[in-house]
């Protein structure tokens, strides 16, 4: 398929997705040509999302990046979730060497030093997983919603992710945290124990902290940086590819 009409898809299925509720987003997804692949963080609006696919039972594979560095609570979760909608979670882990390269480079906790450390931290605990479990897949889901930041604001349903040649899909993009908790106590969907500990947003551990009274919702997630854009690279694009020393 190309660019073009990888775009033209993207274009028309954002149209169609705007009008349906999450459960009939997931299937119209789930029915198109191609492997599909949601990416979940365990966070409560992945969780959403692996609930109205598990208990609807559409073919979509889910999917985690299991870092090496996050908090037990999250860890915890995976298997809880499979074992409430009866689905697999399939882990996906950074490559030890990769891990001891930017050790050696940086230090283990190096990101704390400087942006282009981290941007190097989560290249090899996160991108470079995340190319694998999305490896074929011509649909990725993910739990990204506007009123999450700024910098998410602007959020489609559906848009072509030129980076990775596949089209992305918000399913949640116009749901308001209020929305989701609804949901959650609806279908009574566990969820991680750390967001009612002041955690909206939970990363790695050594990067993430409880937010504030009336900080925005990823305000906790690499608080040492000024930046109030910082992502991890997973959907933003970050300059990080260039500081990844290569293992010997």
């Amino acid at each position: 398929m190309t660019v073009d009409t990888s775009t033209d898809l993207a274009r028309a299925l954002d149209q169609q997705l705007a009008s349906a509720n999450l459960t009939e987003r997931l299937r119209i997804v789930a029915g198109l040509d191609g492997r599909v692949v949601f990416t979940t963080s365990l966070g409560i609006e992945d969780q959403v999302i692996t609930a109205a696919i598990g208990l609807s039972g559409l073919p979509i594979d889910v999917s985690t990046l299991e870092t090496g560095r996050l908090f037990k609570e999250t860890v915890d979760l995976i298997s809880e979730t499979e074992d409430r909608f009866g689905i697999a979670i399939k882990r996906f882990h950074p490559s030890q060497d990769d891990i001891d390269a930017y050790a050696a480079r940086y230090g283990l906790n190096g990101f704390y030093e400087s942006v282009e450390a981290r941007h190097a931290c989560c290249h090899v605990r996160k991108l470079v997983p995340l190319a694998e479990a999305l490896a074929g897949a011509r649909f990725w889901i993910t739990g990204l919603r506007r009123s999450q930041s700024g910098n998410r604001a602007a959020t489609p349903f559906a848009e072509y992710d030129a980076e990775r040649d596949l089209i992305k899909v918000n399913p949640l993009a116009d749901w308001s945290l209020d929305d989701i908790n609804a949901y959650v106590e609806a279908e009574s969907v566990p969820t991680n124990p750390l967001h009612r500990k002041g955690y909206p947003s939970i990363g790695c551990e050594p990067c993430t902290r409880a937010i504030k009274p009336g900080e925005p919702e990823r305000a906790g997630r690499w608080w040492w940086e000024n930046d109030e854009k910082r992502e991890c690279g997973l959907h933003v694009p970050e300059a990080a590819s260039s500081a990844i020393p290569t293992p010997a």
